[in-house]
This record gives C-alpha cells, sequence and structure tokens, in this order.
C-alpha cells in the first residue's frame, strides 16, 4: 500500500459545502496529505465551526483563502499536487478563477472541476437546466485550452438529494409522480461514495484527461423499479400518477426558479435518459465500479432502508 509520502498532496475548494465535505473525508480517509480552501478558519456559525473542528481531527490541513482572492489562491495550489473544485451552482462559472491560478501555480498533476452529475457534454437539455449544464460545458473547455490535466467525476443524482423522498417534495405516502413511462434508468449514488471514487481516481493513469462516469450496476435503476423496491422496503402501496413529456415541458415552463431547474435536470435524467443512453467508450470515459471493484458502494436498496428507518 502507497505510503501518504507517495500519495498526492489533495486541495478540496469548496470543502464546506455539500458534496465537499464527502470528498474531504475520503481524501484523508485514502491517507492523503489534504488541503481545505476555507475563507474563514473561525466561524460565527456553530456548524461550519463544528465542521472544520471534524476535518482538523481527521489530519485535514485548513487553509485560508477564497476563490476570488487570486494570491491566496496561487499560494494554495503551489502547495498540493491535485486540485477538486466541489463549489455549489452559484459559482460553477467562476471556476475561471481556479484555472487561471493553476496555470500561474503552473504545478498541477490534475483538476477536478465541480461536476458531479449529468456529463455535459452528452446531454440533451431543455431550459434551464440547458444553460446550467453549458457553463459546465465551458469550464470543461477553458480547462483543455490550457493544457491542465484533469479527470470530469460524474454520472449520477446524489442519492441523499432524491432518494428519500423519491424526488417529491416529501416522502411519498399514498401517491408518487413519475415522469414519462417510469422506465427509463437513472443512476443513483452515495455522497460519501462519490468522496471515495473522486479521490482514487486522482493519482490513477487511467483517469488522466478522461470522464469518469459512476454507474454501479445496483444503483442504475428505473423510476418504476425504485418505486417497488420503495413499496417492498415500507410495506406502503403506491398510486402511480404518470406525467408526460408534453406536460412536464408545460411545467418547466410555468415553475418559478429553483422548481424548473429541478424540473429540467429530471427530463434530462428520466426522459431522455442522459445517465445511461450511450455506451462509454475508452476515447473520452471510464466507469467507476469497473476500475475499482474493491469499493464496497452503498447499494439503493441500502440507501433506501437507511431513509425509511430514520
Amino acid at each position: 500500500m502507497a505510503s501518504a509520502s507517495d500519495k498526492s498532496k489533495i486541495l478540496i475548494i469548496g470543502s464546506t459545502g455539500y458534496i465537499g465535505k464527502s470528498v474531504v473525508s475520503a481524501s484523508a480517509l485514502l491517507g492523503h496529505p489534504t488541503f481545505a480552501l476555507v475563507r474563514d478558519l473561525a466561524p460565527a456559525d456553530p456548524a461550519k465551526a463544528k465542521l472544520l473542528e471534524s476535518f482538523k481531527d481527521s489530519g485535514v490541513t485548513l487553509v485560508k483563502g477564497d476563490l476570488y482572492d487570486h494570491e491566496s489562491l496561487v499560494n494554495a495550489i503551489k502547495a498540493v499536487d491535485v486540485v477538486i473544485s466541489t463549489v455549489g451552482a452559484l459559482q460553477i462559472a467562476d471556476q475561471t478563477n481556479i484555472i487561471a491560478a493553476i496555470k500561474e501555480a503552473g504545478n498541477v498533476k490534475r483538476f477536478f472541476p465541480s461536476e458531479f452529475g449529468n456529463d455535459v457534454d452528452r446531454v440533451h437539455a431543455v431550459e434551464p437546466a440547458k444553460s446550467i449544464f453549458a457553463v459546465k460545458a465551458s469550464i470543461r473547455r477553458a480547462i483543455e485550452a490550457e493544457g491542465i490535466p484533469y479527470t470530469y467525476v460524474v454520472g449520477a443524482y446524489f442519492a441523499g438529494y432524491y432518494l428519500p423522498t423519491l424526488g417529491q417534495l416529501a416522502p411519498p405516502t399514498d401517491k408518487i409522480i413519475i415522469l414519462g413511462d417510469g422506465n427509463t434508468p437513472a443512476v443513483f449514488v452515495d455522497e460519501a461514495d462519490y468522496g471515495t471514487y473522486t479521490i482514487k481516481a486522482a493519482d490513477d493513469p487511467r483517469t488522466l484527461n478522461k470522464v469518469l462516469y459512476l454507474r454501479p450496476a445496483a444503483n442504475t435503476i428505473t423510476k418504476n423499479e425504485l418505486v417497488s423496491l420503495y413499496e417492498k422496503i415500507t410495506g406502503k402501496k403506491l398510486e402511480r400518477i404518470y406525467v408526460t413529456e408534453e406536460q412536464l415541458l408545460k411545467q418547466i415552463q410555468e415553475s418559478p426558479i429553483p422548481v424548473n431547474i429541478i424540473l429540467s435536470i429530471n427530463h434530462s435524467v428520466f426522459i431522455k435518459g442522459d445517465h445511461t443512453n450511450f455506451k462509454i467508450e475508452p476515447s473520452f470515459g471510464v466507469e467507476a465500479t469497473e476500475l475499482y471493484p474493491e469499493v464496497k458502494y452503498t447499494t439503493v436498496e441500502e440507501l433506501i432502508r437507511r431513509y425509511t428507518s430514520t
């Protein structure tokens, strides 16, 4: 097994965010010297202070810096080998600041921009998701234009966003909305597993300048299958209400932000099948569970049992 000195030093930008926490945790757990870029080392928010304390307890180095402070970014990046961005949706476009800092630092072996969703180069999205995906795609093009080595981690929903409610506002009790015919496979991955696969890829030559897809077999499932599994686990019988593509498109147009964004992403996944409607070709991509069979990922069934038992 590689010692810590053999493992890349990893900087996570957006470390206290939704997926950032899982990436930091995986990096520390897998023995990488781990650095978390933090705006405020002593935040007033008790939850954030507790999170930073837990980072330190697991051996993570907190680095004061900001996405909008070029000098602090360059200094933080110069101390590491790999940069992973997990910034939220509103800061995706501002990753050009990270690209500029990586370029100036000149030492980065790999950059992972904030992706963790649909493969934005292989989507059939309507607005407003279309524009959001286009921003992510423009960041990819900027990375490639600068010749920065990269890995894009994509391919699945965050399980914690979708599975507790099966994509509804609250956990279903008697009815469940199904988009389209419910037979289009989607992929769901636990946030901790997203973190593990991302870190596994950091030093792997097989993922260099590739898209890393997360398509665990047990977690590639249609909405109809998901509902049946939920019914089996909870003992509830749900009335299935099917929404046609035409009805969904009308809903997207009439809904306010952020509902229209969520609906349009769901259109891409459940109507167009954008998680699974293409073959992963070696020319552009690799699949995580094939590369790392030793990772015991959490299955959809285990996840639903977890969410319904609380």
